[in-house]
């Protein structure tokens, strides 16, 4: 088939490179002309695993290519998919639609036969029934325009196989039967045959699904970590009573992983655009709730600097403390609401001298956060540091000896923010190890100890 993808950042690129894999014709569309040029190139202008070999691969086909021209994506395809961004509107939790609805507005009036507008961006609910209404007032082909929706559940780092191998694929239609539901289920035809469960609903179902998804994965995530704060006055183990949740079918261990908690530019932005759209319908219960989900959250941060402070002898000022992570999660560049670089600064705030390493994400903390200290290798990152905090679980840090490592530090404290260093391995090396949630004991030979 032949399609387009209107807005080519993240989930955009993202979406247009494997539609391209599943054999259609696509044309992307974006109005930011250095990134539609990067793309032809095919080079995506953000990291992502494997993303641009696919681009690399089917722009040189032909079989995919970008422009920053409405007129040619109209005339291109009768099917539209909009991927443009729905950030968070500055100062509030309420998304900032602009950006859809000026693509909707430069796209449909040059629509003049039959076609299909697709959303995937992550919107408030009511959102596609506004769109619609605007679609018949904008096109020439009145109502042959028909506006569905079909969230986007992607992870980054695992963005390309989310799309090709979803573990479920949700399309919503102002009607049953229709035309857009016939061309969605063609150019998924390959995912559907494959055996992914594929629920079709209406287009209000279709926009809450992906929001009430996010707030759910928050939830089991604050969860976790809010029972460590409990875990922490009690001095029991987190990592041993969250297994012990796991093996409850309904509830399941994954999500069930205690540390710094989400980040990123989608779990923060949804929960709290979830909370927006609940307080203006008047679901003040919802509202209550996922408040506390966002707050427990925020204050894994002030507990990983509470933490430090603790471990730095009740001072921090003047302290060199070295940060492994910059990144949200692993995988990725992106720094968006990343609670390493949220730690790294409040640790600058109080006066300590804050060194970050990361394997990826290094240029786009540098830019946002310009008064930080920046070294690419993470062992020479912590030469002289006085406390060294594990906060992205890049593997590459889990690898590192902790024995070679010693023979840099001032001082052998560890906080691992995360859960995936190997608490044994360092305090045999003579760490004194610390995690959220994990019993504290006075000293690591005690800890060696009691481990037996």
């Amino acid at each position: 088939m032949r399609l387009t993808v209107i807005g080519c950042g993240y989930l955009g690129a993202t979406h247009a490179a494997c539609m391209a894999e599943l054999g259609h014709e696509v044309l992307g569309m974006d109005t930011d002309s250095d990134r539609i040029a990067c793309l032809n190139r095919g080079k995506a202008p953000f990291f992502e695993q494997g993303l641009d070999d696919l681009l690399a691969t089917h722009t040189a086909t032909g079989r995919l290519r970008f422009t920053d021209s409405y007129t040619e994506a109209a005339d291109f395809a009768e099917l539209h998919f909009l991927g443009v961004g729905t950030p968070q509107l500055p100062g509030e939790g309420a998304y900032d639609l602009s950006q859809l609805f000026a693509a909707v507005r430069q796209l449909v009036p040059r629509l003049n036969g039959p076609a299909v507008i697709v959303g995937k961006s992550t919107v408030p609910v009511g959102t596609a029934a506004l769109l619609t209404a605007l679609v018949r007032e904008l096109s020439p082909a009145g109502d042959r325009v028909e506006v569905a929706w079909n969230p986007e559940f992607l992870r980054e780092s695992c963005a390309i196989e989310d799309t090709l191998c979803p573990d479920r694929l949700v399309m919503g239609f102002f009607a049953e039967r229709t035309w857009a539901e016939s061309m969605l289920r063609q150019v998924f035809a390959e995912i559907i045959e494959a055996g992914t469960p594929t629920i079709v609903t209406d287009l209000a179902t279709a926009e809450l699904v992906k929001s009430a998804a996010n707030a759910f994965l928050a939830t089991k995530i604050s969860f976790i970590n809010g029972v460590a704060e409990i875990c922490d006055l009690v001095g029991a183990d987190i990592r041993r009573l969250a297994e012990a949740l796991g093996h409850d079918d309904r509830i399941g261990i994954r999500g069930l992983r205690p540390g710094l908690g989400f980040g990123g530019g989608c779990l923060p932005k949804d929960v709290r655009g979830f909370m927006a759209r609940a307080g203006e319908l008047g679901a003040e219960g919802m509202l209550s709730f996922l408040r506390e989900v966002d707050a427990i959250n925020s204050r894994c941060r002030e507990r990983m600097v509470d933490l430090a402070r603790e471990q730095c002898g009740g001072v921090i000022r003047g302290k060199r403390i070295t940060i492994w992570g910059a990144a949200f999660k692993p995988g990725t560049d992106d720094i968006r609401d990343s609670p390493a670089l949220a730690v790294a600064q409040r640790l600058h705030e109080n006066g300590a001298e804050v060194v970050v390493s990361d394997p990826m994400a290094l240029d786009n903390a540098r830019k946002a956060h310009p008064e930080l200290h920046y070294i690419d290798d993470p062992i020479a990152a912590v030469d002289g540091a006085d406390l060294l905090l594990h906060l992205t679980e890049w593997a590459v840090f889990a690898d590192i000896d902790p024995r070679r490592l010693a023979m840099h530090a001032a001082a052998l404290k560890v906080i691992d923010g995360r859960g995936a260093l190997d608490a044994d391995r360092w305090s045999a090396a003579g760490w004194v190890y610390r995690a959220l949630g994990l019993p504290s004991l006075p000293d690591d030979r005690e800890q060696v100890s009691r481990r037996g």
